[in-house]
């Protein structure tokens, strides 16, 4: 399964946030998740094994309990998948705002030249013969 699949589920987006936290119990899991989404612990089990299975997961035993905390590969999957999305996007973005900024700096360098070039029209003082005409 993609790890954008994976991430695609609410349930186990949520179950990823919560482990991000930190490490915990399968039951507060459970109880948690299953209660904010109203789905049973089969349910839940169902994701955390999906979650374990491709990467993103993992548990500890500790006597009954399974105490399940975050792995990076799953995280880093779908982190260098979306960077190579990124890449081609960057680079045009990266030259649009360098079009932007050739735009930016004509458009300075014209009203400089405005400023400081040959006086405007109305800048002109107007004697009483071409005011008449």
């Amino acid at each position: 399964m993609h790890a954008l699949d994976i991430l695609g589920d609410p349930v186990r987006r949520r179950l990823v946030e919560v482990l991000a936290h930190g490490p915990q119990p399968a039951g507060a899991l459970v109880d948690l998740v299953g209660g904010e989404f109203a789905i049973s612990q089969p349910a839940i089990s169902r994701h955390l094994r999906l979650l374990r299975e491709n990467g993103f997961a993992d548990a500890d035993i500790d006597g009954t309990r399974r105490i399940y905390h975050l792995r990076a590969d799953g995280l880093d999957a779908a982190l260098a998948y979306l960077e190579r999305l990124r890449s081609p996007m960057s680079q045009r973005l990266d030259a649009l705002h360098t079009e932007i900024a050739r735009g930016t700096s004509v458009r300075r360098r014209g009203d400089a030249a405005a400023k400081t070039g040959p006086a405007a029209a109305s800048d002109i003082p107007t004697t009483h013969t071409q005011e008449a005409s």
